[in-house]
């Protein structure tokens, strides 16, 4: 009989799922969601409903029998800090996801709340891989410029580290000793320097740092943002507009870029900006992260499925293509990914990791506890 495996990996502009049997991709689907329905629940939680929806059309549709399904994996969400690993989700991951711990907007907390919906009903295990909160930040990476305050680690693990990976497997390289720029382009983006196997720095891809993106705000000066929640605007809107309906969300009311593309071609001197500064804005971030490695890097990695955009990736490569060879592949590999983590663990090969409900992170000399949960805020 087949081995079942089923995964969910909410975004913030999607949802995509997949059917594994055998260890085959079966059948997979990539929902794209408007941002303005995205942003009218009051929050991440409230869509659970209309998420459930776009899986039960999904099953329907391809005809898919769950009966007997070996494993189902959700996409993680920010909670404690974990170590990078395939988890069975325990009573306190899903209650710190569900109670949102750390405080973050992010859709990756609905997988493994949607996973459980579809256990009660077909059982299986229930795992996430990779998720977004895997800390292995390097100390210096960490200190801010406020007392009490620590940089955070927050992106994309899970296609990060399996485009590595397969990179490595097609060049011959051994991730353990290499130094790599990884860079996953979407509706977030995650920029981070991996050492010896470790992704030791990056921006912080949910809580406004970095480049702008179609759905976040990016960096931008502290003074500006207190000019803008002067101006009348709520913490609650202002933590939206951080991700969500930031970016191109903000100037266009769209995530697209090819929407951004198609007001270029009409003309719109707008759009024309804010593209090359989306592009711009993202080459320094990848440039930047050199410096991590005194320059001495051996692969730049794009990924993610705005890489389909070539004028971006050319703009990339003309600015850093400089620091090391850059290469490219499109779209992404959690779903392989997060499919061939829960099998390992279902075939008796791997061991899953148990969540510790507390910060957690294998490459620092201090204890990461003192940075509290990942909230931004003192509730």
């Amino acid at each position: 009989m087949a081995t079942k495996v089923f995964v969910i990996n909410p975004g913030s502009t999607s949802t995509k799922l997949a059917m594994f049997e055998d260890g085959e991709k079966t059948v997979e689907v990539c929902v794209e969601h408007d941002a303005q329905v995205l942003l009218s629940f009051d929050n991440i939680n409230d869509q659970l409903p209309y998420r459930m929806e776009v899986i039960k059309d999904f099953i329907k549709e391809n005809n898919i029998d769950l009966t007997g399904v070996d494993a189902i994996v959700g996409r993680g969400g920010v909670v404690y800090h974990m170590e990078a690993g395939v988890y069975e989700v325990n009573d306190k991951l899903m209650q710190d996801t569900i109670n949102n711990v750390a405080g973050i907007i992010h859709p990756s907390s609905l997988g493994i709340q949607l996973g459980a919906k579809l256990q009660e009903q077909y059982g299986g295990r229930l795992f996430t891989v990779n998720p977004v909160c895997v800390d292995e930040y390097c100390d210096e990476a960490r200190v801010t410029g406020i007392a009490g305050i620590r940089r955070k680690s927050v992106g994309h693990a899970l296609n990060l580290k399996g485009t590595i990976r397969r990179h490595c497997d097609k060049y011959g390289l051994d991730y353990y000793n290499s130094n790599i720029i990884a860079c996953h382009i979407d509706g977030g983006i995650a920029i981070t320097a991996h050492k010896n196997g470790y992704m030791i720095d990056g921006n912080n891809a949910c809580g406004g740092d970095g480049p702008f993106t179609p759905t976040r705000t990016g960096s931008i000066g502290v003074l500006d943002l207190l000019d803008y929640l002067e101006a009348g605007h709520s913490i609650k809107e202002t933590r939206k507009m951080c991700a969500g309906a930031g970016g191109f969300v903000s100037y266009f009311g769209s995530s697209s870029g090819e929407h951004v593309k198609a007001l270029i071609a009409q003309g719109n001197k707008e759009a024309e900006q804010v593209w090359n500064g989306f592009c711009y804005n993202l080459a320094k971030g990848i440039a930047s992260l050199s410096a991590t490695f005194e320059g001495k890097v051996d692969a730049i990695i794009l990924t993610g499925r705005y890489v389909r955009f070539e004028d971006m990736v050319e703009s990339i490569k003309r600015r850093c293509g400089w620091l090391a060879p850059i290469y490219i592949y499109p779209g992404e590999v959690e779903h392989e990914e997060m499919a061939e983590a829960a099998l390992r663990v279902v075939e008796g090969i791997d061991i899953p990791k148990v969540y510790q409900g507390r910060n957690v992170s294998p490459h620092t000399t201090g204890s990461v506890d003192d940075c509290g949960v990942n909230r931004y805020d003192t509730k």
